[in-house]
């Protein structure tokens, strides 16, 4: 089996993610798991606009989360953003949700930058 990648959280992604019910944590956990295995889940999906960066989505009790997270940043996956979708505007992730994520994402290269 190959060695799992380690993760590591950007921001508040972590406590992002604990707030979460636990059945929301455990299907994201197991994602990041597959992830950090070399897979690529079922629920995830490249993030429009953001080369390298995918969404993990998980639907629970009539509401919508996402995980974000970047993989082109060396050995490592960088956990960029966790939160609960509450869209007004459809399908669409809120444009604050992106903001963060690319400040977060910043924030992972320059982390990548120190590791190498």
């Amino acid at each position: 089996m190959e060695k799992l990648k380690k993760l590591i959280w950007i921001g508040a992604s972590k406590k992002e993610l604990q707030k979460m019910p636990a059945e929301v944590q455990d299907e994201m956990g197991y994602a990041l798991h597959l992830v950090q295995a070399g897979m690529f889940p079922e629920s995830a999906k490249p993030l429009k606009g953001i080369s390298g960066v995918y969404e993990i989505k998980c639907d629970f009790d009539s509401s919508t989360y996402r995980t974000v997270y970047a993989l082109k940043l060396g050995d490592y996956i960088y956990v960029l953003h966790v939160f609960q979708k509450k869209s007004t505007s459809g399908i669409k992730t809120p444009k604050h949700e992106i903001d963060l994520v690319k400040q977060r994402l910043l924030a992972a290269k320059e982390i990548a930058r120190g590791i190498k």
